[in-house]
């Protein structure tokens, strides 16, 4: 299994290095191969790790978001 980083920056430098090792395995050694296939699996981990992570990021900004508009409706009612 994976060891994923949470930083955004740093997931899409190791997807890059991921998919250039994938292309280099690719060219050299073919598209079938074992190794050029398990690059291709933790490349689409990766993605799909720094995809939840994207999501959830938009998610819990879409919440605090929420929660200050909600705060700002109510804010002025009671100084009222």
């Amino acid at each position: 299994m994976y060891k994923y980083n949470n930083n955004q920056s740093e997931m899409i430098e190791e997807i890059k290095a991921k998919r250039e090792l994938m292309i280099n395995s690719a060219t050299t050694l073919g598209y079938t191969n074992p190794q050029t296939l398990k690059y291709s699996q933790e490349l689409d981990e990766l993605i799909n790790h720094y995809q939840r992570l994207i999501r959830s990021s938009d998610k819990s900004n879409e919440e605090v978001k929420f929660a200050f508009k909600d705060m700002i409706m109510v804010w002025p009612k009671i100084l009222v």
